[in-house]
């Protein structure tokens, strides 16, 4: 059982480099997948009060010591939580930083491998940042540690227990996207980044260790008090799944802005936890049916945001690394955000993905409703128009 940690455990003083909720103070939950041989550190992140889970996962190598694939904040506590395993299955030989655009992951990664002087940092090719590309020693890797993932699995000195599967980097003008995929054959597990989410019915554990966020979302308007009970936990989980996933679901409404400023001066709460009393949200009756065709039994599924801006810009590349993936004999994936493990198939990766490929014939019982798009193809036509990012292929 871990033990209560105090702000100090807590604290994370970078904060200001990635201004998002929830700020200073990140809370870690350790969690065992497979005895012995499998482990998730969850925190949470977020806008607005949109938060969800970003997950560190390590793995247990057969030779002894540990691999980190996606660190998150090394707090403390998340410090203390990592050191238990240490103690018990050896020091931590590999980190592996398995995107290239997440910034969300990147800014953990140098200050966690500053804490494991001894650990080989292997990174995803084609790295980059914004404004300026900046060699990987400026963001806070370690450079003499430090070397980009080899395309070849056999190539790593993990290559034994753990294959890789590298996605082709997708141009995006602006900067490109790339996800490193790792299989661990021991425990017959996948593990990827963003591609690839499951949405859980009822709030993570990680979540409810402050349930503000579920409560501020759970209301009807900004003249509802906040009310912690069992139900507006889940209601407001639900619905910050659907901001999550489409941005603007086809049953939300933005109210005129005179009447939310009106509703704002008349709030129960005007501190700026609740924002100042600006609540800009009206759902519809129907609402939960919306999430229940997200949620569908906590399936398989592709963000829309990756299926409708990022994805579809290569197709091929993305196609192909998908069979690199499905060629593998998983049981169980652990992305690095929402629900995990994911109990899955090949044939389930394959279906999460045929929104690519119409020779793939599953039916369309599988797919996110089209109309739930809409927002995201908005941003996509804009952003096309302007030249800011290229258009579909095919």
């Amino acid at each position: 059982m871990d033990k209560v940690a105090s702000r100090k455990d807590i604290s994370w003083s970078f904060w200001p480099i990635v201004p998002i909720y929830p700020y200073g103070q990140r809370k870690t939950i350790r969690r065992e997948i497979v005895k012995d041989a499998v482990w998730t550190f969850e925190q949470i992140q977020g806008i607005f009060y949109v938060i969800v889970p970003i997950r560190m996962i390590v793995i247990k190598l057969e030779g002894g010591g540990l691999l980190v694939y996606a660190p998150v904040a090394p707090t403390k506590e998340c410090l203390r939580l990592v050191k238990e395993l240490v103690a018990q299955h050896g020091e931590i030989k590999y980190i592996i930083l398995p995107t290239i655009s997440g910034i969300e992951h990147k800014v953990f990664v140098g200050p966690f491998a500053q804490k494991f002087p001894t650990a080989e940092v292997f990174v995803a090719p084609h790295q980059w940042s914004f404004p300026i590309n900046l060699p990987l020693s400026w963001l806070g890797l370690p450079g003499k540690r430090t070397q980009v993932l080899p395309q070849n699995s056999s190539q790593t000195p993990f290559a034994n227990q753990l294959e890789i599967a590298i996605l082709d980097a997708i141009n995006l003008r602006l900067g490109k996207f790339s996800e490193v995929a790792l299989f661990d054959k021991r425990s017959r597990t996948l593990l990827v980044t963003d591609s690839l989410v499951s949405i859980p019915q009822t709030p993570p554990a990680i979540i409810e260790l402050d349930p503000y966020p579920l409560l501020f979302h759970a209301r009807e308007d900004a003249l509802e008090p906040i009310v912690d009970t069992t139900a507006n936990r889940l209601k407001g989980w639900q619905r910050i799944c659907l901001f999550a996933m489409y941005f603007q679901p086809t049953v939300l409404e933005v109210p005129k802005w005179s009447q939310v400023f009106r509703n704002a001066f008349s709030a129960p709460d005007k501190s700026s936890k609740a924002y100042f009393g600006l609540y800009p949200f009206q759902w519809r009756g129907d609402w939960h049916k919306c999430f229940n065709s997200l949620y569908k039994d906590g399936r398989l599924l592709v963000a829309p945001i990756l299926q409708s801006l990022i994805l579809n810009r290569d197709r091929q590349a993305t196609l192909t690394w998908i069979d690199k993936l499905a060629a593998w004999d998983f049981q169980q994936i652990i992305p690095c955000h929402f629900d995990a493990p994911i109990i899955a198939n090949s044939q389930q990766l394959r279906q999460s993905f045929s929104f690519l490929e119409t020779a793939w014939s599953f039916g369309d019982d599988h797919l996110l409703p089209e109309e739930e798009f809409e927002t995201i193809q908005q941003i996509d036509r804009y952003l096309c128009r302007l030249g800011i990012i290229p258009g579909p292929q095919g």
